[in-house]
């Protein structure tokens, strides 16, 4: 792509790329429990013109209720992360050999980029060092994609942004565009315009053939189609953060100010009437030391003397708005409530009626991750060698939830004669691998049947004596 080509798509696409930057960064902060009331200015002091003295606490106490239902739903959907069955033992072994151990914290982490800034990206490429092809999770504020117009919305290109350092110690602004041939690398100095300063970044090592390398612009891949698999959060393009941040804001600024009010009437406060003495400094070293102070009065009816301020708090009203507004942020964010008074000895039913909202939301992220890890898998496989058998990829997902084995051990041991014993075992709360646990009913199905046989052993037939229907001589 031409210079002049690269910095029109540059700028088309970074134009309505800064709201989703804000977007991201403020659920990225969220999530890290930095909520907008550490961000309020610090309290003005007691000296400073028209503050009131009587404010004196300046608290600023945050509750992560995002980070939570991102954990939380990335724990239940992600514990156990997806298997993929190609239809031959072979190929899944080595998808599984490629997908490797990092596997799982992939997935979390797609999850977790996927509820904050509405996507989640994963970039494959093909590693000079080891010949083989990796795969990484990228920041999605570093990546812009360009869609195609069909209603397909076919990925066209993408452009990664990220920052970086040359040798000359120089920050630069880096600009990738990914498409399904190439890569091309620009950069201009950070601060600099696009307009003037954009120039080819040689950042890419290439060996000629006569084993020399050189730094290029620009390098062909191999993949055959855009190496950057999108991992969408919901059908709606939203965070997570979008529904509940209101609610957030509130709670932390009523428990704060809860807390500051708390703090504030610890101190006494007195009301002096008439007060005799020259100052408060010398009203509060009579108190220390003579334990009396010298008041005016000005005759029986006179209400000379001292008293306290007692400031009434609406503790009741807040402790109402608390909860109400904890109830809001769990039901508007669909995830589970961890109070321990939601659990104890629930049903099963009762268990799977407290996950349904979380099941919703988890079912809408399955959906659209089906989608992202099938691109991604059929890619990887076509570019590996792995077969697909019938170009089918059976998913399979597992849920990570609060459970009632007792009650479910007592329905797989009265689904006995009723079930396959397969699906029985598959379905325990007390199986884990279930190749493995499988494997060691059959063996022990197949020692008991040979002890019963060893007890009741079957008589040989005579082959001299009477056939069977014939009776013997008498």
């Amino acid at each position: 792509m031409e210079l002049e080509a690269i910095k029109k798509l540059i700028k088309k696409h970074m134009a309505g790329h800064g709201d989703f930057l804000m977007r991201a960064e403020t659920a990225k902060r969220y999530y890290r429990n930095k909520t907008d009331i550490l961000m309020k200015p610090l309290k003005k002091k007691e000296s400073d013109p028209g503050e009131n003295p009587l404010r004196n606490a300046d608290n600023r106490i945050p509750f992560n209720f995002h980070g939570l239902l991102v954990n939380q739903k990335a724990s239940y959907m992600f514990t156990a992360p997806p298997l993929f069955d190609l239809g031959d033992k072979s190929a899944n072994k080595a998808l599984t050999a490629f997908l490797g151990d990092k596997y799982a914290k992939t997935c979390k982490d797609l999850c977790v980029d996927a509820s904050n800034a509405s996507v989640g990206w994963i970039h494959l490429w093909k590693d000079k060092a080891s010949n083989g092809y990796k795969y990484a999770v990228v920041p999605p504020e570093d990546v812009i994609p360009v869609w195609g117009k069909s209603l397909e919305r076919e990925l066209k290109g993408v452009l990664r942004c990220y920052h970086d350092i040359n040798d000359e110690g120089e920050e630069l602004d880096v600009y990738e565009y990914w498409n399904d041939r190439e890569c091309q690398a620009y950069a201009v100095r950070a601060g600099s315009s696009v307009d003037d300063g954009l120039m080819p970044y040689r950042s890419f090592t290439l060996i000629d053939t006569d084993g020399k390398s050189n730094l290029v612009n620009q390098f062909p891949h191999d993949i055959g189609e855009v190496p950057f698999f999108p991992f969408f959060n919901n059908n709606t393009g939203a965070g997570d953060l979008d529904d509940i941040k209101p609610l957030i804001d509130v709670y932390c600024g009523v428990f704060s100010g809860f807390v500051n009010d708390l703090e504030d009437i610890q101190e006494v406060i007195f009301v002096l009437t008439n007060y005799g003495g020259e100052d408060l400094g010398q009203f509060l070293r009579e108190l220390k030391d003579y334990k009396a102070i010298q008041i005016d009065s000005e005759g029986a009816e006179d209400k000379s003397g001292v008293s306290t301020l007692t400031i009434e708090l609406p503790v009741e009203a807040r402790k109402e708005l608390l909860a109400t507004t904890r109830k809001c942020i769990f039901e508007q964010g669909q995830g589970i409530d961890p109070d321990p008074q939601n659990f104890g000895n629930s049903s099963g039913v009762a268990l799977g009626f407290l996950y349904s909202l979380l099941e919703l939301k988890a079912g809408l992220m399955e959906t659209e991750f089906k989608i992202g890890f099938g691109r991604f898998i059929r890619c990887a496989c076509r570019v590996m060698g792995i077969p697909i058998k019938d170009d089918t990829i059976i998913q399979t997902w597992t849920r990570t939830r609060v459970k009632n084995d007792l009650e479910e051990a007592q329905i797989a041991a009265s689904s006995k004669n009723v079930i396959a014993d397969e699906d029985i075992v598959r379905k325990h709360p007390w199986v884990e691998d279930f190749e493995r646990s499988w494997k060691a009913f059959e063996e022990q199905q197949e020692a008991n049947e040979k002890e019963i046989s060893d007890m009741f052993p079957q008589q040989e037939k005579d082959p001299d004596g009477p056939e069977d229907g014939q009776e013997g001589d008498g």
